[in-house]
């Protein structure tokens, strides 16, 4: 880069080290809360602790109970993720090469769950499952997010299909492979950033779900990480080391996961996956 260059973007560089900062600068404040005792957190939230404890993280896994809430977020997780993404990929390819009968009507069909809010289903769906013995289960928690992230996933991998390659597709046909073959073995290798972008995108949706689960688990033990981190706050608010831990037990999955596979993410984002 010429000094030219360099003089002409530092502006777009010191505007941007600007926005950076006032989003990391609350994290690190959070993060070292989290090792810090209650008497350095007097001393400020950017302030070092004097020593790695663990011990906040330790009382929010046990007495907090974060290990049943983790254990139930990461099963609502991985259900919904996994039958998410199967489901949005047979349906996207569906609605985008094949000739679905009647696909003018059932393709608007399948996104209405994405376009209704879902503060006004909330209710009756509640009263729907509770009629069905549902609530206080898994399966309130899962099929109604698979029902919603399917809308989204179909209208996400509908537009990568109608996209693709429509030679390969008819060179396959010509070798005698199937339809079916022809989804996993040429378009679906293909299709591998537009379906782990989606895969990150309806984890960190289920991961943070709050209001599902707070309408339909009423036992504590069936609580997910975003509601049992509100019970918590509840009853530690002055406690700020806890509920540092306890937030960052939260975070740290979807941060994970996004470190994993920013390098999809970010292709399948800029890739334009989804092109109207």
């Amino acid at each position: 880069m010429t000094r030219r260059a360099f003089i002409r973007l530092l502006p777009n560089y010191i505007l941007l080290t600007l926005f950076l900062l006032i989003i990391l600068l609350p994290i690190v404040g959070l993060v070292f809360s989290a090792f810090k005792t209650d008497a350095e957190v007097i001393k400020g939230p950017l302030s070092l602790p004097s020593q790695l404890k663990f011990d906040a993280f330790e009382k929010a896994w046990t007495t907090g109970r974060f290990n049943l809430f983790f254990r139930n977020s990461v099963i609502v997780a991985v259900a919904v993720v996994i039958s998410s993404v199967f489901l949005s990929t047979l349906t996207g390819y569906a609605f985008g090469l094949l000739p679905v009968p009647g696909r003018r009507i059932l393709y608007p069909l399948v996104l209405l769950g994405y376009m209704v809010p879902f503060e006004a289903v909330v209710i009756p769906l509640y009263h729907f499952m509770n009629g069905m013995d549902l609530t206080d289960t898994y399966w309130s928690l899962i099929l109604p997010q698979i029902g919603l992230s399917v809308s989204f996933g179909t209208l996400w991998m509908t537009s990568f299909f109608r996209s693709a390659p429509r030679e390969l597709v008819d060179a396959a046909a010509m070798d005698g492979c199937t339809r079916w073959q022809v989804l996993w073995k040429v378009l679906f290798p293909l299709a591998r950033p537009a379906t782990l972008t989606l895969v990150v995108l309806i984890f960190m949706w289920t991961w943070n779900e709050f209001l599902l689960a707070l309408v339909m688990v009423q036992n504590e033990t069936m609580r997910t990480l975003p509601v049992g981190l509100a019970f918590f706050q509840g009853r530690y608010s002055a406690n700020i080391p806890l509920m540092a831990a306890g937030a960052l037990i939260v975070a740290g999955p979807i941060l994970l996961v996004y470190i994993i596979f920013q390098r999809y993410f970010i292709r399948g984002m800029l890739g334009g996956a989804v092109k109207g």
